[in-house]
């Protein structure tokens, strides 16, 4: 079954009712074993493309991952990415500012870590933790050192935060990064669920906190900050994908399946040799002979 990966993609200028978006859809997968060979071959094809991507040297490529706790970010990285030659690939994870951060506008700390061409870098979670976790908790902007009569009209703060970031993202993309963005859709009651799992399970229950819970409590706040958010800054050359995530396989699917439709549109190749190096080559080979 060929996943039709721009079904879950949101169009530039779209608003988003996070109600009208699915957590749940049916299957790709018919059994584990199936789901198994799926993943298998796609991360077999997101391999080759990577090293063509690395040899390339033409294009960099930014995934960026956002959802709610326990969506299944860090999952669906470990196993989307696991054939990736870690030389081409980097991971960022970004946790709360550091006093040094905060001392520089809200896209300081991530631009620092954008990829290079040839490579693949991935945010879990990113620069629009600025308009998500810091909406739901405007105090955040006090200590970000955010003027008081901005503070006044909060309004005006998150646009002209919209308007950086798909500034960004439009001259990135200008410059030859391209760059594709997750929100992992998650229901309330299947979040219960997983958390419920953590708690019971040792492997897993370091993870929980009791800050996880409260944050819980925002969970209405954080739909409506998710849907302006999606609404105001996907466009066509930083699309937002809204993928369901109760189903961890499912998930994993889709987005490993829109990372490859990324890459097929590329056109990517290896580097052409000129007569010159050609002949090097030739002259090379023929001493390795003798």
């Amino acid at each position: 079954m060929k996943l039709k990966a721009e079904k879950y993609r949101v169009r530039e200028g779209q608003k988003v009712n996070l109600a009208d978006w699915p957590t749940k859809v049916s299957r790709v997968y018919t059994s584990k074993a199936d789901y198994q060979r799926l993943l298998a071959d796609h991360v077999d094809q997101l391999s080759r493309f990577q090293q063509l991507h690395y040899a390339a040297n033409r294009y960099a490529v930014l995934l960026i991952f956002q959802a709610m706790d326990a969506a299944g970010k860090d999952g669906a990285i470990k196993h989307v990415m696991s054939g990736v030659n870690p030389q081409g690939c980097q991971v960022y994870s970004f946790a709360h500012p550091t006093p040094t951060e905060l001392k520089h506008d809200f896209l300081w700390r991530t631009t620092r870590n954008l990829p290079e061409r040839g490579q693949i870098g991935i945010f879990n979670r990113s620069y629009y933790e600025e308009v998500l976790i810091a909406r739901v908790h405007p105090e955040i902007l006090t200590n970000e050192g955010v003027a008081g009569g901005d503070l006044a009209n909060p309004e005006d703060t998150w646009r002209g935060r919209y308007r950086s970031i798909v500034d960004l993202e439009a001259h990135l993309h200008r410059n030859d990064t391209r760059i594709v963005k997750f929100f992992l859709h998650l229901s309330k009651d299947e979040q219960a669920r997983r958390f419920i799992e953590r708690i019971d399970e040792p492997s897993k229950n370091w993870k929980f906190t009791m800050a996880d819970y409260e944050e819980r409590q925002f969970w209405d706040g954080y739909q409506s900050a998710y849907e302006t958010c999606l609404s105001a800054t996907s466009t066509e050359a930083a699309p937002w994908f809204v993928v369901p995530a109760d189903d961890k396989k499912n998930a994993r699917l889709i987005v490993s399946q829109i990372i490859l439709d990324v890459f097929g549109a590329l056109g990517l190749r290896y580097p052409e040799i000129g007569p010159e190096r050609a002949a090097e080559l030739k002259a090379i080979r023929a001493k390795l002979e003798d």
